[in-house]
């Protein structure tokens, strides 16, 4: 028997099983789809409190290395779309004539008609580019912090991830991630330059990373909810989470 319940715009089918104990399995699935198991006595307005207490736990857990499963966002190449930067929305405006890139100008994001055609491309180059020097600044800041050395930063397109940091001290971030407001941002930087020392989500990890940004739990949990909302380019196919699964 199954029944299915809501939460934040989210489906969570739930499973009853013969249980003689009140006991509730939450899982997160491969899709990012959540399955809540839970025996047949409990009601569901008792498994909805359940699932809202465990809520930051969640969006934690989906946004921990990868991006909240969701539909991808289109945007369209016309005059007043709506394009986010450092969380500030800058409407697109078609201009006849211009740079063959897109500019930033009095709060417009100006893109010259004639390049249209490849008009999320060059969106994209230039949340690269000016991301790259809006970063730079702060990853040294972050760096200090945490007593790390990175020795290069790139924002590249990473499919599902928000960042990456090797051994060897490279750090890169997701173009759209700059899409964020700069609290969900620094947390991008700090979690992947805390890798340069502790490798691992272990709890040496996340004491680290604590002790530089105490309010670290919170923005993972808007991460997690925010970034479901963002463009992340002309997208083919939904992106999905990890599996999780609480024992």
């Amino acid at each position: 028997m199954s029944d299915k319940l809501e939460l934040d715009g989210m489906t969570v089918l739930v499973e009853r099983t013969s249980a003689r104990t009140r006991r509730a399995r939450l899982t997160i699935e491969r899709d990012g789809g959540l399955r809540l198991r839970a025996a047949r006595d409990i009601e569901n307005g008792e498994l909805l409190s359940f699932l809202r207490s465990k809520r930051e736990w969640i969006y934690a857990k989906l946004s921990e290395k990868e991006l909240l499963y969701t539909d991808p966002l289109s945007k369209r190449l016309i005059d007043g779309e709506g394009f986010l930067y450092l969380g500030r929305n800058h409407r697109l405006r078609v201009v006849p004539n211009g740079a063959k890139e897109v500019q930033l100008e009095r709060g417009r994001l100006v893109l010259p008609k004639d390049q249209v055609d490849r008009g999320h491309e060059l969106i994209i180059a230039w949340y690269r580019s000016r991301g790259l020097k809006w970063l730079r600044p702060n990853v040294s800041e972050w760096a200090d912090r945490l007593q790390v050395e990175p020795k290069r930063i790139d924002v590249d397109d990473l499919g599902h991830k928000w960042g990456s940091a090797r051994q060897d001290g490279r750090v890169r971030i997701h173009w759209a991630t700059l899409q964020l407001r700069p609290s969900l941002i620094d947390y991008v930087l700090a979690h992947e330059l805390a890798h340069l020392q502790e490798p691992h989500h272990g709890p040496a990890f996340w004491e680290l990373l604590s002790r530089v940004m105490p309010d670290y739990e919170h923005r993972r949990a808007r991460l997690a909810l925010e970034g479901s909302a963002l463009w992340f380019g002309q997208q083919d196919a939904p992106m999905y989470a990890s599996l999780t699964e609480v024992g």
